[in-house]
């Protein structure tokens, strides 16, 4: 069940496996090859709840925001630089057991150069 984190419903648009590495806590996982507007709005009802969607650096997350918006989600946010940038300014991220951890899915090698902070893994 999708549920907002307090007044912000925050969606991970990675893969599975990126998001078991880490993820920011809280966040809901929708995935990008599998991510299905249907979906959503059979759990997500309400169309004008703030959502905050991210990836690794705001490519594909950028995507399924558009998806949303074109399902009818009108407060629908890019998280900018994505997961990358959230680590890089410092802000804490959650492993698969919700414990705080330095690593980061890096996607790909060449993705990784935008991680500065934190262990990269892949």
């Amino acid at each position: 069940m999708l549920r907002a984190n307090g007044d912000v419903l925050v969606l991970d648009t990675r893969e599975e496996t990126e998001f078991q590495v880490s993820h920011i806590s809280g966040s809901k996982l929708v995935g990008f090859n599998t991510f299905s507007t249907e979906k959503i709005s059979e759990e997500l009802t309400n169309k004008n709840t703030p959502i905050v969607v991210y990836c690794s650096l705001g490519i594909r997350s950028e995507e399924i925001g558009e998806k949303l918006k074109k399902a009818g989600y009108t407060n629908v946010k890019n998280l900018y630089g994505g997961i990358f940038e959230w680590k890089n300014k410092a802000y804490p991220i959650v492993d698969s057991t919700n414990t705080e951890t330095e690593n980061v899915h890096t996607f790909s090698k060449p993705w990784g150069k935008w991680l500065k902070k934190g262990i990269k893994t892949n």
